[in-house]
């Protein structure tokens, strides 16, 4: 659509959006389903430790998941309870994304790509507009009266967003727009490069929490002042001093080689989320990002004693984020989905060999071989030289599919407690062939193996020993 047609529907996608709000919040048709409790301990048993509170990842549109956290549905309400919203939705680029997967064969490795997310709308930026707002208005009643938002987008849609957060939050609660400047790839001959993104930043009211962030500013000439009461530092650049951070980030994107990446295409620098959750948050605030793609909002609250709720669709997203969290050995969170969203289900583990063995002290180990994994390659969604590849690598190691094992060594039959965890990484694309699981001595025990491939199923498989 042209600029025009967008500007002259904004007061539609306000009036539709806010039928929207007032017509789902009359329905009770979202509701939160705990999964697992999980508690990183890759490679070993962990111990169960109970929580006044726990962290949560929610699988499933953000809409029903806010709606759910509002209405308490499943769980307590945030209602009024939430410090810190950052979202960095799609940015309508027109385009579907895919996710590389790397699978070893023969001594090498090959690359597959699958199916992440869509930034495709039908209806273009106004589609995207009546996307957007709904969520935008409930967000705001998830903030707490010191609370903020953060809004990440780029040149495509920030300036109609900003119009649509002005009527959610008052044009007076309007406190920055924060222009991330970095570097990258690809330049243009037409026009110049485009290398920022712009993040709005919204107040819920006046009374906002803010602790001012430090940067170093440097002298003219990189030589000291001495100015009287001024406190100068030198570095390797030279001498400056520090002040309250400006509005403009000069932060380096994830590089190709950097100790943070994960993989993930639209992954945000730590640094990034840092400087917004130590700005606007407090030890012990609640931060939630509702477009949580590779995790770092959640990384960066646990780093700094912050609690957090993250939402997403993707199972890329999901797989991500669970197995980033394990790796930094987290606290004990849970893996939560709208009631109504299934995880996808085709493949099937094979296992055998299930032992027993005592030990002395009143403990047991019990040993489980992993043989292989089955798939119908022709049901996955992927295009045909990419089917061609999985049917070889299956030929070779059907293991090498299995992107996530965990399992509940005492498994209650309804709530999946995550106490041993092996997946793949970047360095190592194989999960483990047998796991030895040393437990205290019981008659009789219930097993519970879940399982994720690299392509998102799920299977669940219940052992009795």
């Amino acid at each position: 659509m042209s600029r025009d047609s967008t500007m002259s529907e904004l007061i539609s996608v306000v009036k539709r959006g806010n039928e929207e709000v007032k017509r789902s919040l009359n329905i009770d048709d979202a509701c939160i389903k705990t999964d697992q409790v999980v508690i990183p301990s890759r490679g070993k048993v962990g111990t169960f430790r109970e929580r006044d509170y726990y962290n949560r990842f929610i699988y499933g549109d953000n809409i029903d998941v806010i709606k759910a956290l509002l209405k308490g549905d499943g769980c307590e309400s945030m209602k009024g309870k939430i410090d810190l919203i950052y979202i960095d939705p799609p940015f309508l680029s027109k385009a579907d994304y895919k996710a590389k997967v790397k699978l070893p064969l023969r001594d090498d490795t090959v690359t597959i790509e699958v199916f992440a997310y869509s930034d495709t709308w039908k209806g273009g930026n106004v589609s995207y507009l009546e996307m957007l707002y709904p969520r935008l208005v409930l967000m705001r009643e998830l903030l707490s009266e010191r609370g903020s938002i953060y809004v990440h987008l780029d040149w495509r849609m920030v300036h109609y967003v900003k119009i649509l957060m002005d009527e959610i939050f008052g044009e007076d609660m309007f406190l920055n727009e924060i222009v991330w400047s970095y570097k990258s790839g690809g330049v243009s001959k037409k026009y110049f490069s485009r290398k920022h993104d712009t993040i709005l930043l919204y107040s819920k009211t006046n009374n906002y929490i803010f602790n001012p962030q430090k940067e170093k500013s440097y002298n003219r000439g990189l030589k000291p002042y001495r100015f009287k009461g001024v406190k100068e530092y030198e570095d390797e650049i030279g001498w400056h001093t520090l002040v309250n951070m400006k509005d403009v980030w000069n932060v380096n994107m994830v590089g190709r080689t950097s100790k943070e990446r994960v993989g993930y295409d639209t992954q945000k620098p730590e640094k990034l989320l840092e400087r917004m959750i130590l700005s606007s948050t407090e030890e012990g605030s609640i931060v939630a990002d509702f477009f949580a793609g590779s995790g770092t909002t959640a990384v960066v609250a646990e780093n700094n004693n912050r609690k957090w709720v993250l939402s997403d669709l993707g199972s890329t997203s999901y797989l991500t984020i669970m197995k980033r969290l394990i790796d930094m050995n987290a606290d004990e969170f849970l893996v939560q989905r709208i009631e109504e969203t299934v995880f996808p289900k085709l493949g099937s583990l094979r296992m055998e060999n299930f032992k027993k063995l005592k030990e002395r002290n009143g403990e047991e180990i019990i040993n489980i071989e992993f043989k292989g994994y089955d798939i119908d390659v022709g049901k996955i969604p992927i295009v045909e030289k990419y089917k061609d590849i999985v049917a070889e690598v299956i030929k070779e190691n059907s293991l090498a599919l299995i992107d996530t094992i965990s399992i509940d060594t005492d498994y209650d039959g309804k709530c999946f407690v995550n106490r041993w965890q092996d997946f793949r990484s970047l360095e190592n694309l194989m999960i483990t062939d047998s796991v030895q699981l040393k437990l205290k001595e019981r008659d009789n025990r219930t097993i519970c193996i879940k399982v994720v491939d690299v392509f998102g199923y799920h299977s669940e498989y219940i052992l009795e020993v």
